[in-house]
This record gives C-alpha cells, sequence and structure tokens, in this order.
C-alpha cells in the first residue's frame, strides 16, 4: 500500500490545532510580563556585580596599606595632644585645690578629688589600645574618616586583600573607638572649665588658673581640629581608589547603608550616596523655609529674608572670628593666638624660587635655583633660610655653555602689608666666582655680602601651590664687584 507522504498538514483540522488558539498571543504577553523583568533584573545585578569586581581589582594594594598609616598617625596625634591637654588640667586642679584646703580642706576634696580622679583615669585610657567601636561615630561628622573606613568595610565584605583589609578594619575601628574617647574628654574638659568659672567671682585669686584652664580647653579643640584637616589630604593613591569605588553602584549602596551620616538623617538606600562626603544642609533648610514661606505675603517673606540674612552676617562674623569653635560654648573669652594651635612642622612652609640675569660681557647668562624653608612665627610673618646655586648657561643661544657659576646662602623676613603685598628682607652670603671642585668654596675672600629689601606679591598657583614675584633693592650694592645689577627679580613657590 502507497503511503501519501505529500500529506497537506495545513488542510488538517487536528494539525496545529493550538496555534489557532485565539489566547495564544495573550498568554504570550503574560509570560512576558511574569519573566522578563526578572530575567532583565537578573543581567543588572550580573553587570553591577562585575563592575564592582572590576572596580575592586583596580584599587590598588597600596591604597589600604595607606589607610592603615594614616590610622596609625591620627590615633598617635590624638593620643599625644589629649594627654597634654589633661596633664594641664590635672596640675592646675591640685593647685586650685591646695589653695582652696588652706580655706575649707572639706570643700576642696569633694570639689576637687573626684574630678582630678577622673581626669587621671581618662589619661590612664588613652595610654593602652583603643577599644573597638562598631557603632556609628558619636559626636561631629567626620567626612573624610567616613569615606575612608566605609572603603575598607565594602573591601572586607567583598573579600578584596583579605590579610590586609582585616588588619586595616581593625584599625578603622580602634580608631572610630579613639575619637569617640577624645569627643568625650572634649566634652568633659569644657563642662569642667564652665564648672570652675562659676567660682571666679569667689575664688579671686583663681583667675589666673582659671584663664590657663579656658585656655588649654579652646586650643585643645583646635589642634583636634587641625589633626582632623591633616587627615583630609589625600594622596594619589586614595584619589585613584575612591574614583573607583564612587563609580560603583554596589559600594554607593554600602555608603548609603553604612555611613555615619547616613544613619543620622535615616537616608535610604535609593538616596544619592555619592553625595554624602561633606553634605552641606544649609541649602536644604533653605529650600524648606522657603516652601513653609510660600503662602506668606511679599511684606512677610522679605521680612524674614532680612533677618536670616542679619543671622548668616552674624554667624559668618562668629565663624571668622572663631574658625575652630565647634559651638557657642567653645567661644573663648580671650584673643586667640591664630598658630598657636599649630605644630612647629605644621608651621613650616618649604618652597624655592629662580633669578635670571643676562651677560654682560664680563660675567655669563645665570641662572640662581634656590630651595628654602620658612618658618612662620605670626599670621602676617614668616623667617626662613634657604641656600642657592647659581647655574652659568653661556652669553647666549649662539654660546651656551653650562658651568658653575657659584653658590650662596640666605636668610630672610617677609610682612604682610595688605592684602597680598608684602614687605620682604634678608642677608646673603654668595660665592661668585667659577668653581670646578668643592675645595675652592673655602676661600674667604671670594664670598660676599647682600642685604636685600623689597615688596612681593603672592598669588596662588593650586589649592596646595603659592606663588610669589618679589622685586628687592641691595644696599650692600656698592661693596660689590663691578658689573651687577643693584636690581633683583626673582620668582618663588611654596606648598
Amino acid at each position: 500500500m502507497k503511503t501519501n507522504t505529500n500529506r497537506n498538514y495545513k488542510n488538517s483540522p487536528n494539525t496545529f490545532k493550538f496555534l489557532r488558539n485565539p489566547y495564544l498571543p495573550l498568554s504570550w504577553a503574560i509570560l512576558l510580563l511574569i519573566f522578563l523583568p526578572r530575567i532583565l533584573f537578573a543581567q543588572q545585578q550580573l553587570s553591577e556585580t562585575q563592575s564592582a569586581i572590576d572596580s575592586l581589582s583596580a584599587v590598588p594594594k597600596s591604597y589600604v596599606s595607606t589607610v592603615k598609616k594614616k590610622m596609625d598617625k591620627l590615633d598617635q596625634q590624638l593620643v599625644k595632644e589629649t594627654k597634654q591637654s589633661l596633664d594641664v588640667f590635672i596640675k592646675t586642679e591640685e593647685k586650685l585645690k591646695a589653695k582652696m584646703a588652706k580655706v575649707d580642706s572639706v570643700a576642696a576634696n569633694n570639689m576637687f578629688n573626684k574630678s582630678i580622679d577622673s581626669l587621671k583615669q581618662l589619661k590612664s585610657k588613652l595610654s593602652g589600645k583603643a577599644a573597638k567601636y562598631t557603632g556609628a561615630l558619636k559626636g561631629d561628622y567626620f567626612s573624610y574618616f567616613d569615606t575612608l573606613s566605609n572603603s575598607i568595610g565594602f573591601m572586607k565584605e567583598a573579600g578584596k586583600y583579605k590579610d590586609q583589609v582585616s588588619d586595616a578594619f581593625e584599625k578603622v575601628e580602634a580608631l572610630k573607638g579613639r575619637l569617640n574617647d577624645v569627643g568625650n574628654i572634649k566634652k568633659y574638659l569644657q563642662e569642667r572649665k564652665n564648672e570652675l568659672k562659676s567660682y571666679a567671682t569667689k575664688y579671686t585669686d583663681w583667675s589666673k588658673d582659671l584663664g590657663k584652664l579656658n585656655k588649654e580647653a579652646y586650643y585643645y579643640g583646635q589642634k583636634i581640629n587641625e589633626y582632623k584637616e591633616l587627615f583630609k589630604d589625600k594622596k594619589k593613591v586614595e584619589q585613584k581608589a575612591l574614583e573607583m569605588l564612587k563609580k560603583t553602584k554596589a559600594f554607593n549602596n554600602f555608603m548609603a547603608q553604612n555611613s555615619a551620616l547616613a544613619s543620622l538623617f535615616n537616608m535610604q538606600a535609593n538616596a544619592n550616596p555619592a553625595n554624602l562626603e561633606g553634605l552641606q544642609t544649609r541649602a536644604q533648610v533653605e529650600s524648606l523655609i522657603q516652601e513653609r514661606l510660600a503662602g506668606a505675603t511679599a511684606e512677610g517673606r522679605s521680612q524674614i529674608s532680612q533677618q536670616m540674612q542679619a543671622a548668616r552676617d552674624q554667624m559668618n562674623e562668629l565663624k571668622d572670628k572663631f574658625p575652630g569653635s565647634d559651638n557657642a560654648a567653645e567661644m573663648p573669652n580671650f584673643k586667640p593666638k591664630d598658630l598657636k594651635s599649630k605644630s612647629f612642622l605644621q608651621r613650616l612652609e618649604f618652597g624655592g624660587n629662580i633669578q635670571f640675569q643676562k651677560s654682560n660681557g664680563v660675567f655669563p647668562t645665570t641662572s640662581d635655583i634656590a630651595g628654602q624653608v620658612a618658618y612662620k612665627f605670626h599670621k602676617k610673618g614668616s623667617l626662613g633660610i634657604g641656600a642657592a646655586y647659581k647655574l652659568g648657561l653661556g652669553s647666549g643661544l649662539d654660546h651656551l655653555a653650562l658651568s658653575h657659576e657659584g653658590v650662596g646662602f640666605r636668610s630672610f623676613i617677609d610682612w604682610k602689608l595688605k592684602g597680598s603685598f608684602y614687605i620682604n628682607g634678608g642677608y646673603e652670603q654668595n660665592y661668585l666666582s667659577r668653581f670646578d671642585r668643592i675645595e675652592q668654596l673655602q676661600g674667604l675672600s671670594n664670598w660676599q655680602a647682600s642685604g636685600l629689601i623689597g615688596i612681593s606679591k603672592k598669588f596662588k598657583v593650586s589649592k596646595k601651590l603659592k606663588g610669589s614675584m618679589m622685586l628687592l633693592y641691595d644696599i650692600l650694592y656698592a661693596q660689590q664687584e663691578v658689573g651687577r645689577s643693584p636690581v633683583v627679580f626673582r620668582v618663588s613657590y611654596t606648598r
């Protein structure tokens, strides 16, 4: 029997009957609505995970060690400064106790024994390792520490550089505990200072000692703020690592969920975490006020705006006068010294300058290249020393020849006149003869003195680099050999 292999399936009533089902498109649409979002979400999660892995791979290993060193350094600075301030309070309170004991020993014990013991316990606590603290940092918001600590926490959770990150994470938790301790000590010193201040009218011979405590409490807060500012100074490895991390949604979500600022404002993961660092809320407050005033009359809005502007002006004036104070309770009743809270190293300014002198037929074209270091002894003035090397360049482009044309040693002082203009003065000793060997510099007859005085204009080159143009006159010019100009123009750079 012959089989019909050319059967017409299209005309068969039973073949692919389900294809003619009118509900088929609707079924496919329902399936797509159910599974497509899940597929897209899975692809998005996979993409974000790969992006996080790529960003973590781009984070240099040295970043972890850099963060760890910064944590160690800040911890040492906080301990050293806090111990010194506690010592001042302990000695001063013991002195006040002795004075009061001459009048009433019982009252002296009641007033000072507990406080002196508390101060000694606080100092003793600083001698050991800081206790780990896993909660949110209390007290003042420390933006850059928050960012660094969360970057280490994110890397730890992701399993990147396991051993190194674990050590760094322990440092983070320990420093967090230290910062909380320092914040509590700072608050205690302020409260104790105010408590003793209430006795100033009753015990007039305490005024000098109370003034000492007042200054110590104020400058202690200033120094802590200085160390925090230095901590914010980013190195290249930090900038690179944080730039890579902030590009990933996973890290931004981690910041939104774990940062101290996020917990303070109860922010959710869908907030904008990229802007958490150093968040300023004044604009948000003003926006809220404007919304509330939307229904007010024009006259009412104008009056309130004037009052707000006056309040801003007063606040700015207080900030300019006391830039290191965190709140009104810390406003000093004395005129603070601007540089008192800065250490010796923080007052140093390193830099260099360059000076050119044309050929005059007797001497070749020269370039004086100098390095210097200045000590800022006043907010308006600094003094320093430097050394210079005089490089001979020949008599022109057609006769270019490098040679050793001299060396020099300098001392200088500058004082601010007004704005960015300074008066400069200095004394120099220069060896102005060509030499080929160091031994030749020992001849004193070839050294000449210069006394320079003039004016300079300072300008900003970058965030960390400052420049200065100086026009100086040599008042000892007449004692020098003929052929050199008494007018000196220099360009200098300092950090």
